[in-house]
C-alpha cells in the first residue's frame, strides 16, 4: 500500500475516474487515503504494459515515485528492468533513488539495474554507479564493468567519482574499467591525475598493466601521463613496473618529442 497525502488525493482520484470512466477504478482507498496494489494492477491492464503504466504515474506524480516503483517491483519482480528503465526515463533526477530501491529488493544482480538506469538516461551514469556500489559494494566490479562498457565516453567521470568516494579501492576500480574497455585508459588516467596528481605512482602503472595487450593504448596512457606532468624518469619506472620493455618505453618517449 502506498500512502497518498491529502492535498493530492482529489486530483489523483479525478485522474483515475476520468481514465477509467467508473468510480470503481478510483485511485484512493477512502478509508485511509492509500494507493492500493490493485490500482497499479489496473493501470498496467489499461496501459497494456508495466513500463507504460509506471512511466505515466512517475511522470505525473513524482512526489509518489518512490512508492510507485517500490510497489511495482513487488508486484512484477520479473519486470524489474522495464520498471527501472521507465521510472528513470520519466524522472531522471530520481535515478539514484530508483536504483537503490531496486537493488535493495535483491531480485537481480546490481549490474542489471545499473544497465537499465543508464540506458534510460546516460547523463546520470556516474551518480547511478556510485549509488549502486554504495548500496551493494560486493558487486562493485560488475557494476563498474557494465557501466564502462555501456558508456565508455563517461569512463573518466565514472572512475573519478568512484575513486573519490572509495580511495582504498582505486586500484581495483581502475583495473576493472581499463580491462573492460582498454581504449579508455588514457582519459581515465588524465581525469585521475587532474584530481590526484600525487597518486601517479599508483594510477599510471595500474592502467598501463591492464592495457598491455595493445601497444597503442599503452602509448596513449604513457603520453597522457607525461602531458599531465609526470617526469620521464618516473614514467619509465611506472612503465617498467607495469611490464613494459625498457626499449619500448624509450622509443615512445623519443617519438613524443617529434
Amino acid at each position: 500500500m502506498i500512502t497518498i497525502y491529502k492535498p493530492y488525493a482529489a486530483g489523483l482520484a479525478f485522474l483515475i475516474c476520468s481514465q477509467a470512466g467508473a468510480s470503481s477504478n478510483t485511485l484512493l482507498d477512502t478509508s485511509d487515503n492509500q494507493l492500493s496494489e490493485e490500482f497499479i494492477e489496473r493501470q498496467v491492464k489499461q496501459n497494456m504494459s508495466v513500463g507504460k503504466a509506471i512511466k505515466s504515474l512517475v511522470s505525473h506524480y513524482p512526489e509518489h515515485a518512490h512508492n510507485v516503483v517500490d510497489t511495482a517491483l513487488d508486484l512484477y519482480p520479473e519486470k524489474h528492468m522495464e520498471i527501472v528503465h521507465s521510472a528513470v526515463s520519466a524522472q531522471p533526477a530520481l535515478s539514484q533513488e530508483f536504483v537503490q530501491i531496486a537493488i535493495e529488493k535483491g531480485i537481480t544482480n546490481c549490474s542489471n539495474i545499473v544497465e537499465a538506469a543508464i540506458t534510460a538516461e546516460p547523463s546520470y551514469v556516474d551518480f547511478v554507479v556510485k549509488t549502486a556500489v554504495n548500496t551493494n559494494p560486493s558487486q562493485m566490479n560488475d557494476i563498474v564493468r557494465v557501466a564502462v562498457v555501456n558508456e565508455p565516453d563517461s569512463a573518466d567521470s565514472i572512475v573519478q567519482t568512484l575513486v573519490s568516494s572509495r580511495p582504498d579501492e582505486a586500484i581495483e576500480i581502475i583495473k576493472t574499467a581499463v580491462s573492460a574497455v582498454p581504449f579508455v585508459g588514457d582519459y581515465i588516467v588524465e581525469a585521475l591525475l587532474a584530481a590526484f596528481p600525487e597518486k601517479a605512482d599508483t594510477f599510471v602503472p595500474t592502467a598501463v598493466h591492464e592495457a598491455l595487450a595493445d601497444e597503442d593504448n599503452v602509448k596513449k596512457i604513457l603520453l597522457t601521463a607525461k602531458n599531465s606532468g609526470v617526469s620521464e624518469d618516473n614514467l619509465t619506472l611506472y612503465a617498467i613496473e607495469a611490464g613494459v620493455d625498457r626499449e619500448r618505453i624509450a622509443l615512445i618517449l623519443e617519438e613524443s618529442k617529434h
